[in-house]
């Protein structure tokens, strides 16, 4: 019996956006196919097809500029998924539209990057020139939104355009002002390109260019992203023919004794990861890796600078990773408000694909493997790793409980490693320069590279590679030193889920074990500086706001506790308290540590704590 969500049908323009993902339908009936939450190998082929939902909302929001009841239904029928499921997804997601929307819809960052860099000014500009946030404007053709963070700290305040249609366009507006947003509105609505001086940029946000030390960033803003050609002239692809010459077991013990630890925030040894997905592999085994590219910490950008200027980099790094593991599939998972990174990485794929670095039979040998991109739609959630392998299946992106852990149970239910984009481009490194090798660069307990994404009160903000060990001064100073009044007020490490440090600790080494020693931790990479001018207090009310936003809402330790906290916030920062500013910290600590014990993922565990360093160092409410 078919589902309805109500009465309503596609429009022939709505099946047309699902059957492009799909395939045309050989009739209109739903086929039982007794599909189960990770279905395994059974999800990439045969009737079970849910985890192609993500795809299909995106082609039916591109196409129409927002998500239908009868769209939502015409989905459902195609893939076999209860109606109510296929609405819950659809509205788990900020980028998702369930009301009717204009076609061109504009959301600009005012999160803490870029409001240190004047959202809020341009925010209300906005405001005087196209109406109130969510209402229609310019004829009704369009709309525009406050947006959490977009990624482009480096060039803050920015903005993301997107429009609807049969030929859908995204574009980004770097260090924007009224004037730029406005004029690359209307070029959008004209379906024309947003002027050239207007559009995020490489070169001048790489510091770095051309220097010759340089090892993971070396072809960025070198070479021609698009070309594979210039790639293999660079050295690309030598690794993954390396790591085939010397086997699978021989490139798990390299990264073993490389001691790298993950980029993406939480540290953890890489090597174990993959010793641990490698011991489970027999001849039926069913293997997955998967490349963490929702960098949605504010404050980050790294990943994004490798997608865009060094793609095929970050493919090498998950080919030898399927290679060292036993897996045939991996999947790439791109944050939705990075156009320009999927537009590259699926050229990348296609190259790659052209030139037998994917596929079957890499390099002649008996090595098949295959990528598959996925991409997010507005959820800081999912760069959690098990909500990343919920939202590829086709479900909500909520964390699952631990244990089991990824490597014994993780997409599909399946063994997997999961990596972000940093962490990968370093492989190609290891398997080239031996783990032993690799090891002696930096510190004993932070070995080899590591990136940083410096943006706020900076001279020089953008991404900048560095060894393990050096200072956060001498980072600053690498930088080109304090910017806005030159007087600083306070560095932010780590991105929200981080900790504020004062201008006393500034000769901290950056190295894992170093911050911690601080009571800090390097979490993404984020060096987010804030001179005298910044009402600090403003800031951690934008944090408290973000993760309340953010939080997923499963677990009632999160989805309460952000809420209280963002309350609590509101009373100190507005001197509204219901009690003594001290019974209002006390409660902010007691709201902390019950999300910290009971909360199921990282997001809540960590979401207290840029507040409580603030207040503890600078006693901001006392």
């Amino acid at each position: 019996m078919e589902l309805h969500l109500t009465n309503d049908r596609a429009t022939p323009d709505e099946q047309s956006a699902v059957d492009g993902v799909l395939g045309a339908p050989k009739d209109r009936r739903v086929i039982a196919s007794g599909n189960g939450h990770g279905a395994g190998e059974d999800a990439l082929g045969g009737e079970n097809r849910r985890h192609l939902l993500l795809p299909v909302l995106h082609a039916l929001q591109a196409r129409t500029g927002w998500l239908s009841p009868g769209a939502l239904n015409y989905a459902a029928a195609r893939l076999d998924v209860p109606p109510a499921e296929v609405y819950a997804v659809a509205s788990f997601y900020d980028l998702f539209r369930l009301e009717p929307t204009p076609p061109v819809s504009l959301h600009v960052c005012d999160d803490i990057a870029c409001k240190t860099q004047g959202a809020d000014a341009l925010c209300a500009q906005l405001e005087s020139s196209l109406g109130q946030e969510g209402a229609p404007c310019m004829d009704g053709k369009a709309t525009w939104f406050r947006s959490p963070c977009l990624g482009l700290c480096d060039q803050a305040p920015v903005a993301l355009l997107r429009s609807a249609g049969k030929s859908p366009r995204e574009a980004m507006v770097a260090q924007a002002t009224a004037q730029t947003v406005l004029a690359s509105l209307q070029n959008v609505m004209e379906d024309k390109e947003v002027p050239a001086e207007s559009r995020p940029r490489i070169k001048e946000f790489l510091p770095q260019l051309g220097e010759t030390q340089l090892r993971l960033l070396r072809r960025v803003g070198q070479v021609d992203p698009t070309s594979l050609r210039e790639y293999e002239q660079t050295g690309g692809y030598a690794a993954l023919r390396r790591a085939m010459e010397m086997g699978r077991e021989k490139v798990v013990q390299e990264v073993v004794a490389s001691r790298l630890l993950g980029r993406g925030g939480a540290a953890y040894p890489t090597g174990k990861k993959w010793e641990a997905v490698l011991r489970q592999l027999r001849p039926e085994s069913v293997h997955y890796v998967v490349c963490n590219a929702d960098e949605s910490e504010p404050g980050t950008f790294k990943d994004r600078i490798f997608m865009k200027g060094d793609p095929f980099a970050v493919l090498e790094g998950l080919t030898i990773a399927g290679f060292a593991v036993g897996a045939k599939k991996g999947f790439l998972y791109i944050r939705g408000e990075y156009p320009e990174s999927f537009r590259f990485m699926s050229q990348a794929v296609a190259a790659a694909l052209g030139h037998h670095y994917l596929g079957d039979g890499i390099l002649g040998s008996s090595f098949s493997f295959d990528v598959e991109i996925r991409r997010g739609a507005g959820a800081y959630i999912c760069g959690e790793e098990t909500a990343l392998f919920n939202s590829i299946e086709g479900y909500r992106g909520e964390p699952r409980n631990k244990p089991p852990f990824p490597t014994e149970s993780g997409l599909f239910r399946r063994p997997t490693i999961v990596n972000n984009v940093e962490t990968l481009v370093n492989i190609p490194e290891i398997v080239l320069r031996g783990g032993a090798a690799y090891a002696r660069i930096g510190t004993p307990q932070s070995t080899g590279y590591r990136l940083f994404c410096l943006s706020g009160h900076v001279k020089r903000p953008g991404t900048y590679e560095v060894l393990f060990g050096m200072t956060l001064r001498q980072l600053i100073e690498l930088a080109g030193g304090v910017g806005g009044t030159g007087r600083l007020q306070a560095v932010l490490l780590g991105g929200a889920a981080g900790s504020f440090v004062s201008p006393a600790e500034l000769d901290t080494p950056l190295t894992f074990e170093g911050v911690r020693g601080i009571g800090a931790n390097l979490g993404s990479g984020v060096v987010m500086l804030f001179d005298d001018s910044v009402n600090l207090k403003d800031i951690l009310a934008r944090i408290a706001k973000f993760f309340h936003h953010e939080s997923c809402g499963q677990c009632v330790p999160c989805r309460v506790g952000t809420i209280r906290q963002e309350e609590i916030l509101a009373r100190l920062t507005g001197n509204r308290t219901d009690g003594s500013t001290e019974n209002e910290i006390a409660l902010l600590k007691e709201v902390a540590q019950a999300m910290r014990d009971a909360s199921i993922c990282g997001l809540g565990q960590t979401a207290p704590n840029a507040l409580l360093s603030a207040i503890e160092r600078w006693r901001l409410f006392a």
